[in-house]
């Protein structure tokens, strides 16, 4: 039988580029938020009404997805009272694009 190792008990300390990396996939571990960027970027941007307007989900949980999203920094919004308007981040992306074909490449 083989030893079960404890992840806590490894000393490996990830490096930023890893920090990002995981960050990003975790953002995009959801279907709603693959399909929240595929929107995005197949235009220059949109509002977070046409979103819900979009998506069969409550607005609450749109909002999470959002806050996801921008919280790893793949999009960004933009504050246009009463509305926000979100685009995708190009950088951002190109960073988690090369990260990923990257790692792919292993």
């Amino acid at each position: 039988m083989s030893e079960k190792i404890n992840p806590d008990s490894l000393s490996v300390i990830p490096t930023e580029t890893q920090k990002r990396m995981a960050r990003y996939a975790k953002a995009l571990g959801h279907p709603v938020r693959v399909y929240i960027m595929q929107l995005l970027g197949s235009q220059s941007c949109c509002y977070s009404g046409d979103l819900s307007q979009e998506l069969p989900i409550a607005k609450s949980t749109l909002s999470q997805h959002l806050k996801e999203l921008r919280d790893s920094g793949l999009i960004q919004g933009e504050i246009e009272a009463p509305r926000v308007k979100y685009c995708v981040s190009k950088e951002n992306w190109e960073e988690a694009k090369k990260m990923f074909k990257d790692f792919w490449s292993l």
